[in-house]
């Protein structure tokens, strides 16, 4: 059976668990005064969420005897750089980081819908895919909790 649908769905899923890592990293770096280690906590448990996501999405990829991807989404790299750019100009408050962030889940939510409708993709690996889904939903709804309380203030 050829398996290639299988993996290029599931790469693009370590793609966009890449680009939570990266993305949170940087929103920890622009985190940098004491009132926000909540936040740096949050983030750290994200980053480690996705690394785990990651792994579990490898071992599938290589399981079907292909090979995992290391890259970032094109939109992961914009995400970035929009990052940096804000960071040159003083950076961001909390509600805007939550922001940044809430539109990251949101990015990482439709990838994963995505995979879920694609029907070339076996329903075997349909079954990670709605599991990891449904765990990084809830930080989605953690993160817009957050927001929509940092809005308010």
């Amino acid at each position: 059976m050829d398996h290639k649908a299988c993996i290029d769905a599931l790469n693009d899923l370590v793609k966009i668990n890449n680009d939570r890592i990266a993305g949170y990293q940087k929103a920890i770096e622009e985190l940098n005064d004491e009132e926000n280690n909540d936040l740096k906590s949050l983030f750290s448990r994200m980053i480690t969420e996705s690394k785990a996501c990651k792994e579990e999405l490898e071992q599938m990829i290589h399981s079907y005897g292909g090979n995992s991807d290391t890259g970032t989404t094109a939109s992961g790299k914009l995400y970035r750089a929009w990052m940096d750019v804000k960071a040159f100009f003083g950076g961001g408050d909390r509600a805007t980081i939550l922001k940044n962030c809430e539109a990251g889940e949101d990015a990482a939510q439709k990838a994963y819908e995505t995979a879920l409708e694609d029907d070339s993709v076996m329903a075997e690996t349909k079954i990670l895919i709605r599991k990891q889904k449904e765990q990084l939903r809830h930080s989605h709804d953690e993160i817009k909790q957050l927001r929509d309380a940092a809005v308010a203030q």
